[in-house]
Parts: C-alpha cells; sequence; structure tokens
C-alpha cells in the first residue's frame, strides 16, 4: 500500500459507489467507463483487497473493505473541503477566534455593550477575553498570544510605542475625574477643600502616580497619597467612603457621579480652578503589524464609538 492514498483514485471510487455503476460514474466525471473500471482497478492493487463485487447485468456490490473504504475517503474528502474553505477564509484575513486582552474597566464598562453589537458567535467567530494590565499584555501581543490588546497610555512618553513589532491605534481619550465622597447637604468641593485630605493613587512609579505628581506640581500642590493601589475598582470603592481622594477615568463613574445635589452611595466631583488642564488617558489598541483581521477592525471602531460616548 502506498503512504499516501491517490486523490484521482478514490474520488473516483466515490463516485462509482455514490452512482451504482461504472457507465453513471464515467458520465458524471467525463471518463470512459474503462478508465473507470481501471482506475478502481488500481485502487484494489495499492489496498491489496478487493472493494467491488461485479456482476455483469446487476448493480455493483460493495465488500466489507469497500465500505469501510467508501465512509474513510467521504470523511478525508469532507475534511478536505472543510480545509480549503478555512484557508480561503485564513487568505481573506478571516478567523475563527480573536484573543483580545484588555484592562480591567473597559472589560467591566466597555467590551459587554460593545460585544453585543458586535455579535460576534453569530459570525462564527470566537472573542475569547483576557483581563490584562497593559504593561503585561504587551509582551504576548508580540510573542502572538494575544491578537490584539486595548492598552492605555497617561503620559505620552510612556509605553506602548509604535515599533517594527507593535501597530497602534488610538481609539481616543478617557476623560480623568477628581472625586472624593458625597459631602454632607450635597454641597460643592473645591480643590482647596482636599489639599489636607487623604490622596489614593497608583503605586509609587506608576504611570498614573507620575501623572498625579506632574499635575500637582504644576498648581504648586503636593497631596498626600497615603493609599496606593493599582485596582481602579478599590480606589473608587475607599473614595466612595469618604476616605480618599482621587482621579478617577470617566468610564468607571457611570451611575457613581452624583450632581453635587444629592448624596447617597456615589461620589462627588471636585471643582477645580478655573483654567486647569483636562486630565485624561489615552487608550490603544495594540497588534502585530499586517496581523489584524476584518473583525478586529471592527471590534475598534465600536470601542472607540464607546470611547467617545463616555468622553461625551
Amino acid at each position: 500500500m502506498k503512504d499516501q492514498p491517490d486523490l484521482k483514485l478514490l474520488s473516483t471510487f466515490l463516485a462509482v459507489v455514490e452512482h451504482g455503476s461504472m457507465a453513471a460514474a464515467a458520465a458524471t466525471l467525463g471518463y470512459v467507463p474503462s478508465a473507470v473500471s481501471q482506475h478502481v482497478a488500481a485502487l484494489e492493487r495499492d489496498l491489496g483487497v478487493e472493494l467491488l463485487v461485479r456482476r455483469p447485468g446487476s448493480r455493483l456490490i460493495l465488500t466489507s473493505a469497500g465500505r469501510s473504504l467508501a465512509r474513510a475517503a467521504a470523511d478525508l474528502f469532507e475534511a478536505t473541503a472543510r480545509f480549503r474553505d478555512a484557508a480561503d477564509g485564513i487568505a481573506r484575513r478571516e478567523v475563527a477566534e480573536l484573543r483580545v486582552g484588555a484592562y480591567p474597566s473597559a472589560v467591566s464598562h466597555l467590551f459587554p455593550g460593545v460585544l453585543s453589537a458586535l455579535r460576534p458567535r453569530e459570525r462564527g467567530v470566537r472573542v475569547r477575553l483576557i483581563i490584562v494590565e497593559t504593561h503585561a499584555g504587551l509582551p504576548r501581543v508580540r510573542s502572538g498570544d494575544l491578537d490584539l490588546l486595548i492598552a492605555y497610555r497617561y503620559l505620552p512618553e510612556d509605553p506602548p510605542v509604535a515599533s517594527a513589532e507593535l501597530a497602534l491605534t488610538s481609539l481616543g481619550h478617557e476623560p480623568l475625574v477628581l472625586v472624593a465622597g458625597p459631602q454632607p447637604g450635597g454641597r460643592p468641593l473645591a480643590l482647596e477643600d482636599c489639599l489636607d485630605r487623604e490622596w489614593t493613587s497608583g503605586l509609587a512609579h506608576s504611570p498614573d502616580r507620575r501623572l498625579l505628581h506632574r499635575w500637582a506640581g504644576e498648581l504648586g500642590i503636593a497631596p498626600e497619597v497615603t493609599l496606593e493601589t493599582e485596582d481602579l475598582h478599590s480606589m473608587l470603592a475607599m473614595i466612595r467612603a469618604g476616605l480618599a481622594v482621587g482621579w478617577i477615568p470617566a468610564g468607571l463613574l457611570d451611575g457613581s457621579l452624583t450632581d453635587g445635589e444629592h448624596g447617597g452611595g456615589g461620589v462627588q466631583r471636585v471643582v477645580l480652578p478655573p483654567g486647569s488642564a483636562p486630565m485624561r488617558r489615552e487608550i490603544l489598541a495594540v497588534s502585530r503589524p499586517g496581523t489584524r483581521p476584518p473583525i478586529a477592525d471592527e471590534l475598534i471602531a465600536l470601542l472607540t464609538r464607546a470611547l467617545r460616548d463616555v468622553g461625551a
């Protein structure tokens, strides 16, 4: 037996099985009946078994070996067709699964609505969503473990930066809001009222902490950070409890920001001095150059619109 089956002989054999005669198979394939007979005989020689019982004037009868081969050959051609479809899709940059990494607050506040609008499963695509911070996600994009990373950048000199390994698409800027716990009677809270309070921010050399120091230096103030955490939800919980003041991304404040007239369980915006520069962080889509499938571009477009709504 040959190491690899002769697909031409197998195709002829399946046509004979399907149509029940050499003549009918020949008409379908465009061969003469003798050529079909020769193909089947050659296949039997290759395998060393009889596949068909030939009786003049009656329908061909499959042997047990012929039945087994017919099932296996049908499976082979079906798998080959699926492979060709997949290869064609890959050539058109279609994928069955898109592995997307994103920072936690994007997963909780942007992706639910975006994935509902995209409906990838209905299009035969699975979006595998992985919660990962920007600094940890960048090596996974470079290695190919992630197809797309939704990242943030607090300062323009910080990573991610475009390179031969990384392509960047800016989705826009998410505003940062300085907030404190609700005040008794809903009275407005000015920045000067917060200078002797405890503040919360990231760890000493984290991007948001450096942005805080840069902002404070420009205003000539020195807020005391006593609650350090990389978890924005923990920051918000501390602020909501009245234990700290801090800068929180606007997307995380959905439903939590009071209007200054009602207390409740939310947080209250701190009134900044006139002319204060807006605080914000840039949101970016990071991928390897030239590898983004169409559904990734659609996802990016939807995230861009969702982020625009946050900043409105």
